[in-house]
C-alpha cells in the first residue's frame, strides 16, 4: 500500500466514510447559517452538494471560525472557503461507495495513475473521466467558485486546501485555521 499521505490518515478516511453514509445535510440551523455566508452563484453551487458533504462543510466552517475567534466576526470570504473548498467533488458524480473504492484503489496504485490523461487516440472510460474529476476537484472546485464570482481567497483555498502549506498564498494564520478544521 502506497500510504495515506495524499487522503489524511485511516481514521480521518474512515470517519468521513461512516459519516457519509448518514443520509441528508446539516440540521436546519446550520444550513440557514451556512446559507447567510454565501453569495448567489456560491449558493448555487452549495445547493448542489450531497448532503454528506454540506455537513462536512458546515463542520469545517464552524471550527475555522472558531480557531480564528479574535472577537471581531470573521471575513465572508473565509467562511465561504471553508463551506466551498470541497465543491469541486460535485462534478465527479461519484456517491459514498464509489468515492471510498476509488481512494482504497488510490491508496494501492497511487493517485497519479488514476489523475493521468487518457493516452492520445484513447477514449476515456467514463470510470476514469470521473474518478480524475473526484481527485482534482480542488482545481475543478477553484474554476467553478471563480466561475461564480467568488472571493479570490475563497477560489485560492479551493485549489490549495490538498498543498503543503509552503505552497499556500492565504495569510498563514487564516490558511493553517482552515487546514486544521478540515483535517485533511
Amino acid at each position: 500500500m502506497r500510504g495515506t499521505r495524499e487522503f489524511g490518515s485511516l481514521g480521518h478516511l474512515a470517519t468521513r466514510f461512516f459519516g457519509a453514509l448518514w443520509p441528508g445535510g446539516p440540521r436546519r440551523a446550520d444550513e440557514d447559517w451556512a446559507r447567510r455566508w454565501l453569495q448567489p452563484g456560491e449558493l448555487e453551487l452549495w445547493e448542489r452538494m450531497s448532503g454528506p458533504d454540506r455537513r462536512h462543510a458546515v463542520g469545517v466552517a464552524h471550527a475555522t471560525v472558531e480557531l480564528l475567534d479574535d472577537g471581531s466576526d470573521p471575513e465572508r470570504a473565509v467562511v465561504a472557503s471553508a463551506l466551498l473548498h470541497d465543491v469541486g467533488k460535485v462534478e465527479s458524480g461519484l456517491g459514498t461507495i464509489a468515492r471510498a473504492l476509488v481512494t482504497g484503489i488510490a491508496l494501492v496504485v497511487g493517485r497519479a495513475r488514476l489523475v493521468a490523461d487518457p493516452a492520445p487516440g484513447r477514449r476515456e472510460a467514463r470510470w476514469h473521466r470521473r474518478t480524475r474529476q473526484y481527485f482534482t476537484h480542488d482545481r475543478l472546485g477553484a474554476d467553478l467558485l471563480r466561475l461564480a464570482g467568488s472571493d479570490p481567497l475563497t477560489v485560492a483555498w479551493a485549489r490549495q486546501h490538498h498543498l503543503p502549506a509552503d505552497a499556500w498564498t492565504l495569510d498563514s494564520r487564516v490558511a493553517a485555521a482552515l487546514k486544521a478544521a478540515d483535517d485533511d
